[in-house]
């Protein structure tokens, strides 16, 4: 599946047979979501990275997704039991594990957390979130040159390949120069310190699923790097620009965004809460590939 694009006809988009799904999720995670102005935002994006713990895409150290969960807890003793049954009814079993330390870190934790809203709650769980280093991950299933499995992702502030639960590169997007692919191979050209240039190659299940991951890597480049979008500039796969194929960020960068947000000047919006909805529509990094790395529907982005 993959996002909309706002330049194109929906319709255009839809290549597989109906009945459709469409799903509202969070493309690209603030580098700081403590930073965003409104609650209701901060409240969506708290929504996706519970979804991200939910289905094991948020992988971290057990006390780390057991602290995730005790925030999440403590919001949820102030809208109902319902919301908890439904949050532990719908978990698959590494969620349960998280939950029940979740519990256990909940009662340890109370005397610093009664009390808290649920806003309070959320809000913590988002400062929190965003140090791990799986935070806001796309994963692309891929193999390695000598034939492992691993998992490309772009984050909020860089590249990073994840192996065995594990992250082994970690690549800031100022050091990334170049990115293409040819066929099924995936090039990442990286100039770090000291003028050392190196060459990552990794290579996708399809051709498609290339494409799709160098297009991704593209656009998360342009929008966490640049200052402004009129600094986008279209990119060609090949090194000759009238070979291979090309695109062309569109959108607001991320500093433009948050800029934006700052400037928001409304009566705040009220929140309806619920508890966690469970999805089929995501297996997780340790169970199977996310749905970005099978170009055939589309995803709506939110910005």
């Amino acid at each position: 599946q993959h996002w909309l694009e706002f330049t194109k006809s929906v319709v255009k988009q839809m290549r597989a047979q109906p009945p459709f799904t469409m799903c509202f999720r969070v493309k690209f995670y603030p580098t700081d979501p403590a930073a965003l102005k409104e609650e209701i935002t901060r409240y969506l994006v708290f929504l996706q990275i519970k979804r991200d713990l939910y289905h094991g895409r948020l992988l971290c150290k057990t006390s780390d997704a057991a602290l995730l969960a005790a925030y999440i807890l403590q919001g949820l003793m102030l809208q109902g039991c319902a919301c908890a049954v439904q949050c532990w009814a719908g978990g698959g079993a590494d969620f349960h594990v998280h939950v029940f330390h979740g519990i256990f870190f909940f009662f340890l934790f109370f005397p610093s957390c009664s009390g808290q809203t649920p806003a309070t709650s959320e809000l913590n769980f988002l400062r929190k979130a965003q140090t791990l280093e799986t935070y806001g991950v796309d994963p692309h299933p891929c193999k390695d040159v000598s034939g492992n499995a691993a998992f490309l992702a772009f984050t909020p502030f860089g590249f990073v390949v994840l192996q065995g639960n594990k992250r082994v590169h970690f690549i800031k997007w100022n050091e990334v120069t170049k990115m293409k692919f040819e066929g099924k191979t995936f090039y990442l050209y990286v100039s770090q310190k000291e003028e050392k240039k190196i060459v990552l190659t990794y290579f996708a299940p399809t051709p498609e699923a290339c494409k799709h991951l160098w297009k991704c890597g593209i656009e998360n480049q342009a929008f966490y790097k640049l200052e402004k979008s009129s600094q986008v500039r279209t990119v060609s796969s090949s090194n000759l620009f009238f070979k291979g194929s090309r695109f062309r960020y569109s959108g607001r960068v991320a500093k433009e965004v948050m800029e934006s947000s700052a400037k928001i000047k409304r009566e705040p919006p009220e929140i309806h809460r619920a508890g966690l909805v469970p999805s089929r529509s995501c297996p997780s990094i340790t169970h199977g590939p996310r749905l970005s790395s099978v170009p055939r529907t589309r995803r709506r982005a939110v910005h």
